[in-house]
């Protein structure tokens, strides 16, 4: 990228010659940075600099990701479920956040490992306890939705320093908006994402 900066436009053979390498072993690296939008190659003239970094094609490769395709499944439950199946249910699905519907099969709030501890290190008897009475309720939960983008999706995380994002479709009823949970995206969701995205 620097020669070409310093030397546009140059052809493939003078890059080559400048690294003292083969043109076919220069190929590669050359049809990368051209399909990453960084290079831009016109026949007979040579390669140009865009101005694009590396920086940019990352930033523009997860902002065009969609939440929908990077979604995972939701484990959720109801309000009425006590405390103590929650913390049941948590370890066997092996989840840091449970998400809580009510009656109608809407998202009514969520909990999460740190609220489930706080109350069974206590005096409760979390047998009896609904989980409805300690979840936090809408609409103080952070959604997403499906159209929503990966980066959007990791800001909402780091900036409100949740674990998870409960991923909802948005459906009108009598004039309000009810939240249907149809996925999730955890910080594990969006760690893979980046471990695949070094990938390639």
């Amino acid at each position: 990228m620097d020669i070409v900066k310093e030397s546009e436009p140059i052809t493939s053979e003078q890059i080559a010659d400048k690294l003292k390498l083969t043109r076919a072993a220069l190929r590669p690296d050359l049809s990368v940075l051209t399909m990453a939008g960084i290079l831009d190659a016109r026949p007979r003239v040579g390669y140009f600099y865009t101005g694009r970094t590396m920086n940019s094609f990352i930033s523009e490769k997860i902002a065009s990701i969609k939440v929908d395709e990077i979604k995972a499944v939701p484990i959720v439950i109801n309000e009425e479920l006590s405390v103590y199946d929650a913390i049941v249910m948590l370890f066997l699905e092996d989840v840091g956040t449970l998400f809580v519907l009510d009656g109608d099969g809407n998202l009514s709030g969520l909990v999460s490992r740190k609220d489930l501890l706080k109350i069974a290190i206590g005096n409760a008897d979390i047998h009896k306890i609904p989980i409805g009475v300690i979840m936090t309720r809408m609409p103080n939960l952070i959604t997403v939705t499906t159209e929503e983008s990966a980066y959007d999706a990791a800001r909402k995380i780091v900036d409100h320093q949740v674990d998870a994002l409960p991923v909802v479709k948005l459906e009108k009823e009598n004039k309000q908006t009810k939240y249907k949970v149809v996925g999730k995206v955890t910080k594990t969701t969006i760690t893979k994402l980046f471990v695949e995205l070094g990938n390639l």
